[in-house]
């Protein structure tokens, strides 16, 4: 079963999120078809410990802010700020520090996945402009 319009909302809004707060590389990956605790994960990068804390703020600022607000259940790895993640139950959201991004590469665990479209507002603007 594909990833559920609940699960696409909070994923696409937790990366306009990250992608306002400057994260890098920000992939949504559908899940629904290889687990059954979540239906996406979003992973963004941060350069360092400060904008990693920063971008998981925001996250759960704009998913509180829908017309169906969403919590976190779970939040780990905060107090480290290298590797933050925010679980939603729906979708699961991996906030790294580029060298843990780059050593523990989900993105290529899961690249049997779907990944589910996003593209930036602001760069969607851009290039209507």
């Amino acid at each position: 079963m594909p990833v559920t319009d609940r699960a696409r909302e909070l994923a696409l809004a937790a990366a306009q999120a990250a992608a306002d707060k400057k994260a890098q590389d920000i992939v949504l990956i559908d899940v629904s078809e290889q687990l059954y605790i979540t239906d996406a994960f979003v992973i963004a990068s941060a350069s360092n410990e400060r904008q990693v804390g920063s971008i998981v703020d925001a996250i759960e600022e704009a998913l509180l802010t829908l017309p169906e607000k969403a919590k976190p259940v779970r939040r780990e790895g905060e107090r480290q700020g290298r590797w933050v993640l925010l679980d939603f139950v729906d979708i699961v959201v991996h906030v790294q520090h580029e060298e843990e991004r780059e050593f523990y590469a989900l993105d290529k665990l899961w690249k049997d996945c779907p990944l589910i479209e996003f593209v930036d507002r602001d760069m969607a603007d851009a290039e209507t402009a």
